[in-house]
């Protein structure tokens, strides 16, 4: 499970550190292997470990091809896709057309989402997760599902 928030900086050949703390796991578990692929709700990043990216590309696969919303999740997620894999030093080379998408810049944040992590740049995470807090976004109701939960 991959979870919290971790600042880090990118090169200047566009490549980041994976924390060692998720390290161990990524190489031992995926072979070091991951995907990248744009965030089409957010100026952000979805980074999968292999597998996990595995089962949400034939998720998405499945969707018919004739509706246009699904059609456009296909481009989005699977046309943005890229492999990665870390190299020996645990650092992943982020292609320049997906730090373009995402706005990202030098300092990125890092955020864990379970079997998943979320890439932004820093500024872009703070601002977002500042209207959060504020509750001045996402001021929809929410989704049945998590009324019943108990923090």
């Amino acid at each position: 499970m991959f979870r919290g928030v971790n600042t880090i900086n990118l090169d200047a050949k566009g490549r980041m550190a994976m924390p060692a703390r998720y390290r161990d796991l990524l190489t031992e578990k995926y072979g070091g292997r991951l995907v990248a692929t744009v965030d089409f709700t957010g100026r952000c990043l979805l980074l999968y470990p292999i597998d996990e990216w595995e089962v949400i590309q034939q998720k998405v696969e499945s969707l018919s091809s004739f509706d246009e919303a699904s059609r456009r999740v296909q481009r989005m997620l699977i046309g943005h896709a890229h492999d990665l894999e870390m190299d020996g030093s645990g650092r992943l080379l982020l292609p320049q057309i997906l730090r373009t998408r995402a706005q990202l810049d030098k300092h990125l944040a890092l955020v864990g989402q379970g079997m998943k992590f979320e890439i932004w740049s820093e500024e872009n995470w703070n601002e977002q997760a500042d209207s959060w807090f504020a509750g001045t976004t996402g001021q929809a109701d929410l989704p049945p599902e998590l009324l019943s939960l108990s923090l």
